[in-house]
């Protein structure tokens, strides 16, 4: 089944992303409102290479129960997360403090990670691994073990890499689950089709006045970014919007400190926020130690976003038309409350009433890309 959605996801693109298309024929074959993916000069992509990373991808034995893998929060059926869930699950159904992003186009982000502390989808790969409430392994030595014993990985990462044996590292793990990664794109929303293919009727009534709304009284736009050639719906900045911080604010000063005065790595940071509810809540500052930063959020994109509920980093929205009347009620928990004001960012209440409000949801349905539209009986419920 997943292999399946891979085949309908990837097609062409998968070929363009890979290097085997000619330049021309990867800009043909990029999705619809979507540049063409950014390919880092020290990890181009291979057929063979994607191959491996998908193997690496769908790998269980990479966790302490021998149940967990990345596709486990990133689930190719579930447009690459791990929808219901409030907030992901890993061994021994231990959950963390963050909801899971999904992977589609993680390829453009400028960082990783809800606070933004891996600066791409190699470094990102590292982590989950021996993180105690994700894979659980105390060091990646058990991975580095199957790939350089196992004959199919020694025969993939010999034809890949052109090594074997212990030369074979955790970059080289790494680099091969990136570059799958890399061919997880997905445009051709009943959006692009409207605003970047001409089609007037590709977009229903309310979903042009939510479009309108979006991107005037709305002012959606502002961080959910659209251009005029492609639209990844994201600034790639972090923003304080009211969600978690408000939890803890008579925490703040002492967990704040906390991280000033230790000198922690950024793996150290990475079991912290995912294990300790309140340090979650911190956001951007755990990694920048920046007080601009307490609570702050990477935007995540918008893409597919219908289909990806709950929402925010912590899951703690539960459908798009609440996500809206956070929003349109300035992201505070007790309007008029300075302290609520102040750790909310300052977010201005948009003031929009029912109807609009169920125009603009209406607007982000038509974000979803037809290989992750639900099927009828899905839809229905059943």
């Amino acid at each position: 089944m997943r292999k399946t959605v891979f085949v309908v996801l990837l097609g062409a693109g998968l070929l363009a992303a890979a290097g085997v298309l000619s330049d021309a024929g990867q800009e043909e074959s990029t999705p619809l409102g979507l540049p063409p993916v950014p390919i880092p000069e020290n990890n181009p992509q291979t057929p063979e290479k994607i191959a491996l990373g998908e193997k690496l991808y769908m790998e269980t034995r990479f966790s302490t129960d021998g149940e967990v893998g990345c596709f486990t929060c990133h689930d190719p059926e579930k447009a690459f997360t791990d929808s219901p869930l409030k907030t992901s699950e890993g061994i021994e159904k231990l959950t963390g403090t963050r909801n899971s992003p999904t992977v589609i186009n993680s390829a453009y982000f400028t960082t990783q990670f809800w606070d933004g502390r891996s600066p791409d989808l190699e470094d990102q790969a590292l982590h989950p691994f021996i993180n105690p409430v994700e894979h659980g392994l105390k060091d990646h030595k058990p991975i580095l073990k199957i790939v350089r014993k196992d004959p199919e990985y020694a025969k993939a990462f010999k034809a890949v890499f052109g090594k074997s044996g212990k030369e074979i590292t955790m970059r080289e793990v790494t680099l091969a689950i990136a570059a799958f990664e890399r061919t997880v794109i997905s445009g051709d929303t009943p959006f692009d089709r409207y605003y970047y293919g001409g089609e007037e009727d590709a977009l229903t009534e309310q979903q042009k006045r939510g479009f309108d709304l979006f991107l005037n009284e709305g002012r959606c736009v502002s961080c959910h970014v659209i251009e005029q050639t492609q639209a990844l719906f994201t600034d790639s900045r972090f923003h304080n919007i009211g969600v978690g911080i408000n939890n803890i604010q008579s925490d703040v000063p002492k967990l704040a400190s906390n991280f000033l005065e230790a000198d922690r790595t950024l793996s150290e940071v990475d079991v912290e926020v995912l294990t300790d509810p309140r340090t979650s809540e911190l956001g951007r500052f755990a990694i920048s130690h920046g007080f601009d930063d307490l609570g702050s959020f990477k935007t995540p994109t918008l893409r597919n976003v219908a289909v990806t509920a709950p929402y925010m980093h912590d899951g703690s929205i539960e459908t798009l038309k609440d996500v809206v009347i956070h929003y349109n009620n300035g992201g505070v928990t007790e309007v008029g409350d300075p302290v609520n004001d102040f750790l909310s960012g300052g977010i201005r209440a948009l003031d929009l009433d029912e109807d609009q409000i169920d125009d603009l949801v209406a607007f982000m349905e038509a974000l979803t890309s037809p290989e992750f539209e639900p099927s009828a009986d899905e839809a229905d419920g059943q």
